[in-house]
């Protein structure tokens, strides 16, 4: 018995020790290490400079350096933004044929309707830019920038729910577990300043419709990967970051001393077990003491100009709000945070569209247009991708009764509207293109892994490339699909 649990023993030491020296290859090693415990032991005292990351990244020179994903959670309706179908007028209250909309395609909330009448959008849409890009009436400021979005109307899904959409647009899978796209990107392409994340994440909710569906934190989770690459959720009420600053009686010099005693005793249970949660830990506390030092500079709203506040809105510092929201994602990505998630809620419109569409679209217009012009002025704009989006489109059948006031729709996963604006990205141009009842893609479809594959490439990856081994599979943000959109890229 003694002789079997030595063999034991020895066997999960000899784990240990590989584990270690395998995960010493690709993300401590003597550089890994330093780039934990303390910039200096690499000279890099730049913020703009790649912090970690894979020594293989980028595969191609990228035309992008951070992402700015402007997520609208529920579900917005692509015929009453952006995919225009001025037809659909004169069919007001017909069925939707059956041919076009089977019954098996319906979700349980509105399939046992007694009719599925035709409810063409209230919305008046005119063309903008040189590129003519339709935009509606409720997008006023979006339309001063429309020649800088690339719209796409034959986006496609193949979730019909809001969670498991939502964590397939995040994560590449419908299944809970897998590492969302901000953190493969901190895996890879590591972090461009020591003292943020390269992962942040923010939420809030919309006036159109207040509460939405809930936000689950593995859609800024790291799944199998390390938990350091996980997004830093700020939070949408009282201090962004908990515990940011010092208890009552700890000043910073009794803060760093032990960290620093803390982080000895860690490294020296770090080489005798090799255990990844250790390395974790000590990366996790030394970043939350760079933390406490740089985010209360960066939430401090006094050196924005007013005409850069006007722009983002009335909003614009009042925390919790999207406009709020956009303009600390234009601090966070020019202090060189890699990947930035806005969650915005309130747009699941089931009943009553019309007012609660107006409400989302004063939320987010005039603050999104905001963000692009800001971008531009400081120089960024060409170096950063902006995606907005929903998990799924919506029915053009009315959800319940319609009128030519009211109407609702309900969830539609196989075509919807997304935009693009940034980095590598030709704007000004409208790509793809839906049925005549905005139900089907028609031209030039568009998946999820295709939308990954082509934010990937323009990061400077080759999303075939870009892998990580677990439980004895080479898992990819991509799984095994998955085409870059060259029609859209300069």
């Amino acid at each position: 018995m003694s002789r079997n649990l030595n063999e034991l023993e020895q066997a999960k030491n000899l784990h240990h020790r590989r584990y270690f020296l395998n995960r010493m290859s690709t993300s401590l090693g003597s550089l890994g290490l330093a780039s934990l415990l303390g910039q200096e032991a690499l000279g890099r005292r730049s913020n703009q400079e790649a912090v970690g990351g894979l020594k293989n990244l980028p595969h191609h020179k990228p035309k992008a350096k951070r992402v700015i994903y402007l997520f609208q959670s529920g579900g917005p309706a692509q015929m009453d933004l952006y995919d225009y179908k001025p037809q659909l007028a004169e069919r007001f209250g017909e069925e939707v044929p059956k041919s076009v909309y089977p019954d098996d395609r319906k979700t349980t909330m509105s399939n046992a309707q007694a009719s599925f009448p035709v409810a063409p959008s209230i919305f008046k849409f005119s063309q903008h830019g040189k590129g003519g890009n339709w935009l509606p009436e409720t997008l006023p400021k979006l339309s001063e920038v429309s020649d800088d979005l690339c719209i796409i109307n034959s986006f496609h899904t193949d979730a019909i729910n809001h969670d498991p959409a939502a964590t397939l647009m995040q994560s590449g899978s419908q299944i809970p577990g897998r590492p969302s796209i901000g953190s493969w990107l901190g895996y890879g392409l590591g972090n461009m300043n020591a003292n943020l994340p390269a992962f942040v994440a923010m939420s809030s909710r919309g006036t159109g419709k207040p509460g939405g569906q809930p936000l689950y934190d593995r859609l800024w989770g790291s799944g199998f990967l390390p938990s350091r690459f996980q997004g830093v959720k700020f939070r949408n009420q009282g201090d962004p970051v908990l515990d940011i600053n010092n208890p009552s009686g700890v000043d910073t010099e009794t803060r760093r001393a032990m960290l620093d005693s803390l982080k000895e005793l860690n490294r020296i249970q770090l080489s005798a077990t090799g255990n990844p949660d250790i390395e974790t830990r000590i990366s996790q506390y030394e970043l939350a003491y760079r933390m406490q030092m740089s985010i209360p500079k960066l939430l401090d709203m006094s050196d924005e100009p007013k005409h850069v506040l006007d722009m983002y809105g009335p909003d614009a510092l009042k925390p919790g709000t999207y406009a709020y929201n956009c303009l600390i994602a234009r601090r966070l990505a020019e202090s060189g945070v890699r990947f930035i998630q806005l969650f915005h809620q309130g747009w699941d419109h089931h009943g009553k569209l019309p007012d609660a569409m107006r409400g989302q679209c004063r939320d987010t217009d005039a603050p999104s247009a905001a963000l692009i012009k800001d971008l531009k002025q400081r120089g960024l704009f060409d170096d950063t991708i902006l995606v907005w989006g929903g998990e799924f489109g919506r029915t053009i059948y009315s959800q319940g009764s319609l009128t030519k006031e009211k109407y609702g729709r309900d969830h539609h996963p196989s075509v919807m509207s997304i935009w693009l604006a940034g980095g590598g990205i030709r704007g000004g141009m409208t790509y793809g293109k839906s049925d005549d009842y905005s139900v089907n893609v028609a031209e030039n479809g568009v998946h999820v892994h295709d939308l990954h594959a082509t934010l990937l490439h323009l990061l400077g990856i080759d999303h075939e490339e870009f892998t990580y081994r677990y439980q004895g599979r080479d898992f990819r943000l991509t799984d095994v699909h998955g085409e870059v959109v060259k029609d859209i890229l300069v």
